[in-house]
């Protein structure tokens, strides 16, 4: 097996989304011993924004052939003004390439990366769950599920951790979502 580990958080050790996505990581490793894990800071080490000149570069067609290779994509991320930090977002504008992802046909588009598994640890200063009055501005976790979705990947697992920016409710969180970690390996 082989696992690609993303962290986006620009928050460092502090970060619960590197945490959660680095426990993650640990209970797949402990269920298969023998996986290799590639890690990638995307907060320390970003890609750059994609452009025309950007596209091409080896670094652009290392990030894709990492993602296709890996059969596990753990990202540990934030979400930022309601999406993705910017970083996943020129990490993801690397993996959705026509004709080695994803392809047109007649009947839409078709994803081509099937068969991998994504756990995404997604940490939140306030609520989004559906039916909460700020739902209707959470656009990473929607926005991740359409991504891979429109690449071929169904099963996303995403551990919502929310409420971090509230005192009262950040440990509960915390330690909920450390409880997820199970069942998003399993």
């Amino acid at each position: 097996m082989k696992i690609l580990h993303l962290d986006t958080s620009i928050n460092g050790e502090q970060s619960v989304s590197r945490r959660v996505a680095g426990r993650v990581v640990r209970s797949l490793q402990m269920a298969n011993p023998d996986a290799e894990v590639i890690y990638r800071d995307l907060a320390a080490t970003p890609l750059p924004h994609l452009t025309l000149a950007e596209f091409g570069t080896d670094a652009s067609l290392a990030t894709l052939a990492e993602f296709q290779t890996a059969d596990v994509v753990v990202i540990g991320t934030g979400m930022y003004n309601f999406t993705v930090p910017s970083q996943l977002k020129a990490w993801i504008d690397r993996i959705l390439v026509a004709g080695q992802t994803f392809r047109y046909t007649d009947s839409g588009p078709e994803g081509l990366a099937g068969g991998k598994r994504v756990i995404v640890a997604l940490a939140r200063g306030g609520f989004y769950a559906e039916h909460t009055p700020s739902a209707g501005l959470e656009h990473a976790e929607t926005y991740l599920r359409g991504v891979f979705a429109f690449i071929g990947i169904g099963d996303v697992h995403v551990i919502s951790i929310d409420g971090l920016a509230m005192p009262e409710s950040r440990d509960g969180a915390i330690a909920h979502a450390e409880r997820q970690v199970d069942e998003a390996v399993a």
